[in-house]
């Protein structure tokens, strides 16, 4: 998926990201599909919203936290990949329908935080295709290694 290890601690520290969620996830009950079983009608799965925009701008850059690269090309790219949501072009299947003022406060947006939930919303939305569709894993392989997890749309 290109995204960072689970066992990473810094830059960003998915391990601590990790070691502090899942046992906030499993003490809510939540089902965890292939990873641990739980109330099936609260449904946890991991998402990267990386791995839906290089699909679309490849490695173009699309935000930052730091002010100084906020740049007319990031706004651009987060234009871009929004466009392609909204046209259906990724390999989802799923076309994103939004206003013309949410899709301007996500473009507007430059730390990303707001466009990056929407690729999550897109992700899960996939998932919850698949699993209408009968697939028990939500789209997750069938023989994804507990230990490990699987992140949606992989």
């Amino acid at each position: 998926a290109g995204s960072s290890p689970s066992m990473k601690w810094v830059n960003p520290p998915v391990a601590y990201m990790m070691h502090a969620g899942v046992p906030l996830l499993r003490r809510a009950g939540v089902h965890l599909p292939g990873l641990h079983e739980g109330d099936r009608h609260r449904v946890a799965l991991e998402a990267y919203p990386g791995l839906l925009a290089r699909e679309v701008l490849g490695n173009t850059s699309y935000k930052s936290d730091d002010k100084a690269k906020q740049t007319p090309e990031r706004l651009l790219a987060r234009r871009e990949l929004l466009g392609a949501l909204e046209r259906g072009q990724t390999r989802l299947g799923l076309r994103l329908v939004a206003s013309h003022a949410l899709l301007n406060r996500l473009a507007d947006d430059a730390r990303g935080d707001a466009l990056d939930a929407t690729l999550c919303l897109m992700q899960a939305a996939w998932a919850a295709q698949q699993h209408a569709a009968g697939h028990p894993l939500y789209g997750l392989p069938t023989d994804l290694d507990p230990l490990e997890g699987w992140i949606v749309t992989a």
